[in-house]
């Protein structure tokens, strides 16, 4: 999954009113809002059908979400220098056909269901181009944004890209449980289709920004200066990896009911989050934004751990995407600002490959864990892995108070 950018770009050449930015920043976010409901659509149904109506296990769907993030990793790369050579806009066009054959196979792996390893390979298949897809038109979209309305509004790009994302989460959750109980599984893949259609139409006539040119590092390079940020990002994004994979199924072995609307809340915090404190980095800095966002979401977790009813689980998701709101840009901030312009494609492809292993390896590994010990262990071990993150963060920030003092 990729969420934001916090490199600079080039200003335009005629300034813009700031109601110009704001429709050129939500234009261009919408791109991330289709594909975004595309991936929320089948998330809180997609763990059922693989261990329910195919009969796999757990950790077989935990991979079944996994995959995506797993083909998001290793295409972040070629997302990147894809940006900083072909331009923003082609980049988002052509992840937007990714995934509408994603969809596609979504539809024909659901008319399989009655030979379930052959619907299972084409999940998996849909699946990773999805986050194909998703690598490009979520890094590309964010850097089209940025190249649209110039350096001095990164900070309201980043606030509404975000928004765009986990408001598409917030809706397309519980429009999927709907869509699925009311016309099937299959009619999630063509619905799918359709959004991601639509937006490789609007993106088609959409303007081109200018590709920044300058000495273009090696990714190898660029992936080792923002290595120790990414690593806190990793470790924050375990409790949405968490939360995104087993909620639904966390909630079934309680017996209770509504748990698409956890997603929901998740979300809706997140977006709240994002509204609020949209400045608290410019007044802060990303170091001590990150130390509190990371408390905040490990509370989230061990609220869920312990929850005994599901109004609790409620509050705990909810707190979750409060304190996950602004850990991409706040650890971004100081990251991605450490290489030349020219470079800010790969620098966000860069950092964002450690929220793609995260989504990658928690579906597993999270399986695994409910396995020997349960539901409630995973949204601990997510917790640990979020006060590893505020240590973390607390060591990167003693380092530049000495490198700036």
């Amino acid at each position: 999954m990729s969420d934001d950018s916090c490199s600079p770009s080039p200003v335009p050449a005629r300034p813009l009113t700031p109601a110009k930015v704001t429709t050129q920043i939500l234009s261009t976010a919408f791109f991330t809002f289709l594909v975004y409901l595309a991936i929320g659509i089948p998330m809180a149904v997609l763990p059922g059908y693989i261990h329910l109506d195919l009969g796999y296990s757990s950790v077989i769907a935990g991979l079944g979400i996994s995959v995506q993030y797993f083909a998001t990793f290793i295409s972040r790369a070629n997302a990147g220098r894809m940006i900083d050579t072909v331009g923003a806009k082609q980049t988002v066009m052509r992840g937007m056909l990714l995934c509408t054959a994603s969809g596609g196979l979504l539809f024909l792996a659901a008319l399989a269901q009655s030979l379930p390893f052959l619907s299972l390979m084409l999940l998996f298949a849909s699946r990773a181009l999805l986050g194909l897809g998703e690598s490009l038109v979520g890094t590309g979209a964010i850097m089209w944004g940025i190249g649209r309305v110039g350096a001095d509004n990164t900070a309201k790009m980043i606030s509404w890209n975000g928004i765009a994302t986990y408001a598409a989460l917030a809706i397309g959750a519980p429009l999927g449980v709907v869509l699925d109980r009311s016309l099937g599984f299959a009619v999630i893949g063509l619905v799918g289709a359709a959004l991601t259609v639509t937006g490789y139409v609007l993106a088609r006539g959409g303007p081109n920004v200018p590709v920044v040119l300058g000495e273009k590092l090696s990714f190898k390079l660029v992936l080792r200066r923002v290595f120790a940020y990414g690593l806190g990002l990793a470790f924050g994004t375990i409790g949405f990896g968490s939360i995104a994979t087993f909620i639904t199924l966390y909630y079934a072995d309680h017996q209770w009911g509504n748990a698409a609307f956890a997603l929901t809340a998740f979300s809706t915090a997140f977006v709240g989050a994002r509204l609020l404190f949209a400045n608290a980095i410019n007044r802060f800095g990303g170091y001590r934004v990150a130390i509190v966002c990371f408390l905040t979401e490990a509370v989230g977790l061990l609220l869920l751990w312990v929850a005994s009813a599901p109004e609790v689980a409620m509050l705990g998701a909810a707190l979750t995407g409060f304190g996950f709101a602004l850990v991409f840009p706040s650890l971004g901030v100081e990251a991605v600002n450490l290489v030349p312009a020219a470079n800010r494609g790969a620098a966000l492809a860069a950092y964002s490959v450690f929220l793609d292993l995260a989504l990658g390896f928690t579906g597993p590994l999270a399986g695994l864990i409910v396995g020997q010990l349960g539901y409630p262990q995973v949204f601990l071990f997510a917790a640990i892995a979020a006060i590893g993150a505020v240590a973390l963060s607390l060591s990167l920030y003693r380092s530049a108070q000495q490198r700036n003092g």
